[in-house]
């Protein structure tokens, strides 16, 4: 299986060049994938100016239309099997980072792999937030079925990825992406009172996918009960056997 590695970006003229020149680097039989949400910054000069050394698809939204859609786009156009979204706002990327990303789905030991990047704010042991990682793979053919629902749902989605895939019982694995830097909306941003109200805008937009998609954990929920009664029943059996036997064994003991 080929893979089509997705980076959506929105006014990230600081980092997108070492992104995409280390996605192009380090793939070199991969398709690459841009898709600019309306940048109102360098990013658009920049990465024209990489268009003259590596090979890869770019594609400007003509204005900002939110993560979601750009995704979106990026799976719509893309032609292989494997699809590797990566963000724009990273830094330090090692060649493992891809490795660690795809050799589970290259492997068919997972449906999805999330990437956890080692240097944040918090810290990756204790992270609550590692679930809306923008590092994951996945098969295409897994999200094509749901691009319209996730295409206006902004940065809610990744959250709505990963309750589809628990309510699917696809399997996910998380991986540490050691050394890879991803910096918080703080670190982003020159003020924080803009970076506060971004936080908070993104927030609500994970809680409304949350609140939307009610459907989804009530799936989740109830496929885990049906693991866990079928683990139960299993150890139930094992034990019910285990004393049958030991009831045999006392019977020939007595000579019953």
């Amino acid at each position: 299986m080929k893979v089509s590695i997705i980076i959506c970006t929105y006014n990230e003229e600081k980092t997108i060049e070492d992104v995409l020149v280390s996605c192009c680097k380090n793939n070199p039989d991969s398709e690459i994938i841009v898709i600019d949400d309306g940048s109102v910054d360098n990013t658009e000069k920049i990465i024209n100016g990489l268009l003259k050394v590596f090979s890869f698809k770019y594609e400007k939204l003509e204005e900002n239309k939110g993560k979601s859609w750009a995704m979106v786009h990026g799976v719509e156009i893309s032609t292989n099997e494997i699809i590797l979204f990566f963000d724009a706002d990273v830094s330090n990327i090692k060649k493992e980072h891809f490795v660690s990303l795809l050799n589970p789905i290259l492997d068919n030991n997972a449906d999805m792999v999330l990437g956890q990047p080692s240097e944040t704010l918090i810290d990756y042991r204790v992270n609550p937030f590692k679930v809306l990682t923008g590092e994951r793979a996945l098969l295409k053919k897994d999200i094509v079925p749901v691009l319209n629902e996730i295409r206006n749902i902004r940065f809610g989605v990744e959250t709505f990825i990963n309750l589809y895939y628990q309510a699917k019982g696809k399997r996910i694995k998380y991986v540490l992406l050691k050394e890879l830097k991803h910096p918080s909306t703080y670190e982003k941003s020159d003020s924080v009172v803009f970076a506060t109200k971004k936080y908070f805008k993104e927030s609500k937009e994970i809680a409304l996918t949350l609140i939307n998609n009610y459907v989804l954990i009530n799936q989740s929920v109830e496929l885990f009960i049906r693991k866990g009664n079928t683990d139960i029943i299993k150890k139930i059996n094992v034990l019910q056997i285990e004393i049958n036997n030991k009831l045999h064994e006392l019977k020939k003991k007595m000579n019953l």
